[in-house]
């Protein structure tokens, strides 16, 4: 979805900022177009989770302390990262009950802002709380920008990479407490979910779960991890005891950058968004 706000107006420096927001930490990148380099690249952890107005606080402070963000840019994007979505079958979609759609997967008060994002390759749309507060403070900031949810910048990105898969491949996109976990079977999405989790044991349980209600067989399917775990990390090797094909993903993005990411998978939805 685009904001814009016809007040402010920006000259042209062929540059895009994205940036993602969750309650336990955000994320940016700057990327000057001309050059195609990704000329930042940042990630912030906060000790705990935040509530909307905290996060914004904290934005503001980053905005205000980060020099390259005070820059104009062509183009921005706002991945809202959060678990207050879910996806509706294109042809089932009424935008005048998007509340109804919402209300029993996930806790939403009267006076929320839902919002909608086509996931065009899925023929599904995504139906999401974004933090209207943040999506305010950008509109006078920038005066102009687009948001999507997190869960659409994963589902078209993955399912533009696999368009040719003939085989089950099952995506968990690690954040440092839940994962979104992206199943595509035959180039089709199969199955979207996002869960939080503490322990190890917590994080397999829910793979494998979902594995089992799919009737997919931990020797057969294909785990593709992206995000934030690589081989050291505890969540990985519990996965390679107990599914067999165990993998990373890659962005199979062309960006030069200024100083390289952690890995080819990590960052992929922000990265993505370009």
């Amino acid at each position: 979805m685009a904001i814009t706000n016809s007040n402010t107006e920006n000259k042209l420096t062929n540059q895009q900022l994205s940036i993602q927001l969750s309650l336990n930490g955000l994320s940016f990148c700057i990327l000057q177009k001309d050059t195609n380099t990704i000329t930042a690249l940042k990630q912030i952890e906060f000790e705990r989770k935040l509530n909307p107005l905290e996060l914004l606080d904290k934005l503001k402070g980053i905005f205000h302390s980060e020099a390259l963000l005070q820059n104009n840019f062509d183009i921005v994007c706002v991945i809202h990262d959060n678990e207050l979505s879910t996806l509706v079958p294109r042809p089932l979609f009424k935008e005048d009950t998007l509340a109804d759609y919402l209300k029993f997967n996930s806790k939403i008060l009267k006076s929320d802002y839902i919002t909608h994002d086509e996931v065009l390759l899925s023929e599904s749309v995504c139906v999401y709380v974004p933090y209207i507060n943040i999506n305010n403070y950008l509109i006078d900031k920038f005066g102009a920008f687009t948001f999507k949810h997190i869960s659409t910048v994963l589902i078209e990105s993955i399912l533009q990479l696999e368009k040719n898969a003939e085989t089950t491949k099952v995506y968990v996109n690690v954040s440092a407490d839940h994962f979104e976990l992206i199943i595509i079977e035959n180039a089709k999405l199969l199955f979207y979910n996002t869960f939080e989790y503490t322990t190890k044991e917590d994080f397999i349980y829910y793979i494998l779960y979902t594995a089992e209600q799919l009737n997919l067989n931990p020797e057969v399917f294909n785990l593709v991890f992206i995000g934030d775990i690589d081989k050291d990390d505890e969540f990985y090797k519990i996965a390679y005891r107990y599914v067999r094909h165990v993998d990373f993903g890659s962005r199979n993005d062309a960006f030069r950058f200024s100083d390289s990411p952690k890995s080819t998978y990590s960052n992929f939805a922000l990265i993505k968004s370009f």
